[in-house]
């Protein structure tokens, strides 16, 4: 016998909406009841180390940490249709980490239908919006696969068997650094760098990491604490210690001089 749909959205139920492994029917144990804890795994490698970065409105230009689809920008994306659903079910970007709208409303992805081979599919498309026309022809975007699937009974007909369009995505994905790095997980690094200029130029040193620098431009060594990611000048670091300031008290020269009366003369130490 099948697996019945009331099963499985239980199932879903207890381990997305309270973290809960599925141990008996929804008639038997209701999800604050279960007792097992089943967290989502979350991988480090899905982790958007620069997120903080992503401004709020979708920018008019491509960094290192957005690449923009818009056709005033880099086009539209043109997907692929995907040959193992339906005719014209589902289309696949190639790509993932689509920003989603979460991080500001004009993230929203959108969707045309056109020909193949456009570079202004958004002016010289047809638009197909995510409610649908009112022919329950609505789509769902999974903005982390970047895959397309329309979700509603019918087709539109802008892309229906009958014509030869494809499918353009509009938005934006993050293409920047992933992972836990020191600035996620909390903790400094050490650097040891011959001179400044190897300091500034080191993209990876972020704000607390501690410098050492062999050379700090009068031949001794001196010791910095970053006070901002890619540092590009003195004025980004904290002075901790240098070769003159350690020296100082390793160099003092003390001692004990036990007298009852009269006066002590020391010898010159220079």
């Amino acid at each position: 016998m099948a697996i019945t749909d009331s099963q499985k959205v239980d199932l879903l139920w207890k381990k997305v909406g309270f973290s809960k492994a599925k141990t008996d029917t929804n008639a038997s144990k209701k999800a604050p009841n279960e007792g097992n804890v089943s967290d989502l795994i979350v991988k480090t490698s899905m982790i958007w180390a620069q997120s903080d970065d992503i401004p709020g409105v979708i920018p008019s230009s491509n960094s290192s940490i957005i690449h923009v689809y818009l056709d005033s920008v880099s086009g539209a994306k043109e997907t692929t249709e995907d040959g193992t659903a339906s005719n014209n079910r589902t289309w696949k970007t190639g790509t993932t980490n689509w920003i989603p709208p979460s991080f500001g409303a004009t993230y929203q992805l959108k969707v045309y239908a056109a020909a193949t081979g456009l570079a202004n599919a958004q002016s010289s498309g047809t638009q197909l919006f995510e409610t649908g026309s009112g022919n329950e022809d609505q789509w769902y975007f999974d903005y982390q696969s970047g895959i397309l699937h329309f979700i509603g009974d019918n087709l539109p007909t802008d892309i229906g068997t009958a014509t030869s369009n494809v499918i353009y995505v509009a938005g934006a994905k993050y293409v920047g650094s992933t992972g836990i790095g020191a600035d996620a997980s909390g903790a400094s690094a050490t650097f040891r760098k011959s001179n400044l200029t190897a300091v500034f130029a080191d993209a990876t040193i972020n704000e607390g990491d501690i410098i050492e620098v062999t050379d700090a431009g009068d031949g001794e060594y001196a010791i910095y604490l970053a006070k901002q990611d890619n540092p590009a000048s003195t004025g980004h670091l904290t002075l901790i210690s240098t070769r003159d300031s350690s020296g100082t008290d390793a160099a003092t020269l003390s001692s004990t001089v036990n007298h009852s009366d009269g006066n002590v003369t020391l010898p010159s130490l220079c």
